[in-house]
């Protein structure tokens, strides 16, 4: 069978398995709807390789919950960081990422679909993994389907668990006749386990490396995404060594090429280029493209494929100013302005050679009268540069244009294990003192003393903007510390409040304090 043009692929699991468990959709749905509606005999799907693979292509899509939709996690966690605020129209623009950034989040304005859209991932991986045993296929290709839907089911409980943290264990299919109002919330510890399992039980099934140039098999799970995943997940279930372990495969030589083919390009800045995908420093990768041509009457419903991070953080009515005699102000797609970067970051930031790659200064262009825009909620004048949409990069094909923007998002490349292995070797020794010197001499930056404070301030300079501060702040127990004043309260705002509706005619409890 071809996989042509995987990355592309994008299958409605409402389509294929009349599972009403939320793709990426705003509707009202409880662990009810994880049940098989009866719109769709999946007994007789998944019958042999071609239906399986679109069964798996369908689990992959729910990977876009990291950078596409309204409610994407880039947005919503890097405005309740000490980077960024929520920004938006105004104070009232989105009341889930209002209420985030300002920890007046409560269980009626959470969004739903950070709950809903991973269980319907985990739900399109566990009808994969009790039909494939039985579908027409050879064995190989059959174990890697299980192997890549376990992976990403892991994924998606890793995710769930971070967030929420008190959580339903599903492994099977949830049929009509199952009491599926009475699934309980299981041990953390107990999700943590099963997930770890599955991916050491996995690892052996999946390809070592996809070549870049295999657009058949482009963005597929590895031997090395899935030891970089598990690698974070024992980091987060603070097993250390553990994660040490499995960062150092993956990492290989800091500096060098790994054994997995991962390699830290030469210039930062290219990262950030948007046909720039799947370089030698991507280990999971979102896949976005206009071939989807979005339009708002699908936007949010899982069909659509567009990067809504590039349109949320682009710039309220940009124009530069053509009076100006060559006008040097780049040709920037005006956005909806969310995201503004803090004045601490950017005063945070000052010498960093990554500082204008990461940080758009719009105040200064506009002081200069090179440009105009239209201030947004606690506007600062500075703005997420990785994901600003330029004009250039404006879909021509067919859709709303706000909505189709291609960027691809890394979930996890190799400056982030690099510096996650480091904080799991203690921010101590010879091999943490090289991945830090790694992560810093890529863009001419000496060599400071590995520390933990050290590995911190090095986070927060690389990964700037793609989602990841406010896990680490609370990762680390910094989060009151540094979050206090926007109202972060230690005990409770570790994690979120489950959705309002997720708890009628359920076994669920309230996580504490909401």
């Amino acid at each position: 069978m071809k996989n042509k043009n995987f990355i592309y692929k994008s299958i409605s699991v409402l389509m294929l398995t009349g599972i009403s468990f939320g793709a990426v959709s705003c509707n009202d749905s409880n662990l009810e709807d994880v049940k098989n509606t009866g719109t769709f005999d999946s007994n007789n799907y998944f019958k042999n390789e071609e239906q399986s693979f679109a069964g798996l292509v369908a689990t992959y899509d729910m990977m876009r919950k990291y950078s596409g939709g309204f409610e994407n996690m880039v947005t919503f966690f890097n405005g309740a960081s000490d980077d960024f605020y929520s920004g938006g129209g105004n104070s009232s623009d989105g009341a889930g990422i209002q209420g985030f950034s300002n920890y007046t989040l409560n269980p009626v304005i959470m969004p739903a679909s950070y709950w809903r859209d991973y269980y319907q991932g985990i739900a399109n991986a566990n009808l994969l993994l009790d039909r494939i045993p039985d579908a027409n296929m050879n064995d190989q290709t059959r174990k890697r389907f299980i192997a890549e839907a376990k992976v990403l089911r892991s994924l998606y409980y890793f995710e769930l668990l971070r967030m929420f943290k008190n959580i339903p264990l599903i492994t099977k299919p949830v049929l009509a006749t199952d009491d599926y109002y009475n699934i309980p919330q299981e041990d953390p510890a107990k999700v943590y386990a099963q997930i770890e399992n599955d991916i050491l039980s996995a690892i052996g099934d999946l390809p070592m490396t996809i070549a870049s140039n295999n657009l058949n098999e482009i963005g597929r799970i590895t031997q090395g995404s899935a030891r970089a995943i598990l690698g974070k997940i024992y980091l987060y279930d603070k097993k250390n060594p553990e994660a040490a372990a499995q960062f150092e495969q993956v990492n290989g030589t800091p500096g060098q090429t790994s054994q997995y083919g991962y390699k830290l390009v030469p210039n930062f800045s290219s990262l950030w280029v948007i046909d720039n995908k799947f370089t030698t420093e991507s280990i999971l990768e979102a896949m976005h493209t206009n071939k989807g041509n979005g339009i708002w009457d699908n936007w949010g419903s899982g069909k659509d494929e567009g990067n809504a991070v590039n349109q949320m953080v682009g710039i309220i009515s940009y124009g530069t100013n053509t009076s100006i005699p060559n006008n040097d102000a780049p040709s920037i797609h005006s956005g909806w302005g969310f995201n503004p970067v803090t004045d601490d970051l950017f005063n945070f930031m000052q010498g960093d050679p990554r500082l204008d790659a990461t940080i758009f200064n719009a105040k200064s262009l506009k002081q200069q009268n090179k440009i105009s825009y239209s201030p947004g909620f606690r506007d600062t004048g500075y703005f997420l540069n990785k994901y600003l949409p330029r004009k250039a990069d404006e879909s021509t094909q067919p859709g709303n244009t706000e909505l189709n923007f291609r960027q691809n998002y890394i979930a996890i490349r190799l400056a982030d294990t690099y510096l996650m292995e480091a904080e799991a070797l203690g921010g101590a020794g010879g091999r943490a003192q090289a991945l830090l010197d790694a992560v810093r001499g890529r863009v001419g930056l000496t060599s400071v003393p590995v520390s933990m404070q050290a590995i911190k301030d090095e986070r927060r300079r690389e990964l700037a903007g793609e989602g990841h501060r406010w896990f680490d702040l609370v990762r680390w127990g910094d989060a009151p510390a540094k979050l206090g004043t926007r109202g972060f309260k230690a005990g409770k705002n570790e994690i979120l409040p489950i959705p309002f509706n997720e708890l009628i005619n359920t076994a669920l409890k309230q996580n504490p304090l909401y």
